[in-house]
């Protein structure tokens, strides 16, 4: 049986019409800031931070992350796309059962092979109703197909897991220039924008620094896939850069309330 796990924020956090929705990801990305969009000669990022808000709030800031990878889109045939659960709260690390995820755009292919290759590791549970509604995943979806055209993903949901057990199924799935690593998260919730403006900066400093051990759950969404790749990182002897560093009342909303958002490459 061929199962399908359908857009479920489609229309919400971003356009349902497949036109109007291709049109506004390109722009992002050809709208990204020089340093993120100019390749510089610099190669493509083995991993990339990218936020997962409403696109009208963190789009811009994704498509900085996006346009810093269009250098090298041609060789990336597979995404381990990471991201915090949002929606159920569970012990490791969940894979949705389906096989293929749904966008506007189109039907994306679930690399199953990949998926064994980390069976067997004790944090890895097959847990669809972890994904029902889930967002951080869905809206990076769309930026990977626009870029890379023909790929297969590996959707995995990060609950209350150790920092080491998420690093382990990266390197398991690690490859060679065909597999990206793209971590979802955004950084801090709720403050006001000074406020936001000085812990993201922290949290900032410590990705680059490659230190997890430095953010807390309270800097960042997505901490614990972020603090898998920075131990990543270490071990691949990889840099990280930011690429752009904002947040909700810099593109959208009011200044009084702000969620943070951050674009990360790790070449």
């Amino acid at each position: 049986m061929n199962i399908a796990r359908r857009s479920a924020v489609a229309g919400l956090f971003y356009p349902d019409d497949p036109r109007e929705l291709r049109v506004q990801v390109q722009s992002y990305i050809d709208g990204a800031t020089a340093e993120a969009s100019t390749s510089g000669g610099l190669p493509s990022p083995k991993a990339i931070i990218a936020p997962h808000a409403g696109y009208v709030y963190s789009g811009p800031i994704a498509g900085s992350a996006y346009a810093r990878i269009a250098a090298g889109a041609e060789q990336i045939t597979r995404v381990i796309l990471f991201g915090p659960a949002h929606r159920m709260a569970f012990q490791g690390i969940a894979y949705s059962r389906a096989e293929h995820f749904e966008t506007p755009l189109g039907d994306i292919p679930v690399d199953r092979a990949a998926l064994e290759q980390i069976g067997d590791l004790p944090e890895v549970h097959a847990r669809d109703a972890a994904f029902d509604g889930e967002h951080c995943l869905e809206v990076q979806l769309p930026f990977l197909q626009v870029l890379l055209g023909a790929f297969r993903v590996v959707p995995l949901l990060v609950g209350d897991a150790r920092d080491e057990a998420v690093t382990r199924v990266m390197e398991r799935l690690w490859g060679g220039p065909e597999t990206l690593i793209v971590v979802s998260s955004d950084l801090s919730h709720y403050l006001d924008d000074a406020s936001a403006r000085s812990i993201d900066a922290r949290t900032a400093q410590a990705i680059c620094a490659l230190q997890p051990e430095a953010i807390t759950h309270h800097q960042a969404c997505g901490r614990n896939p972020i603090a898998g790749l920075l131990l990543a990182a270490r071990h691949h002897g990889l840099k990280a850069s930011v690429l752009d560093l904002r947040n909700s009342g810099d593109t959208a909303g009011p200044r009084d309330r702000v969620v943070g958002y951050g674009a990360y490459a790790f070449e």
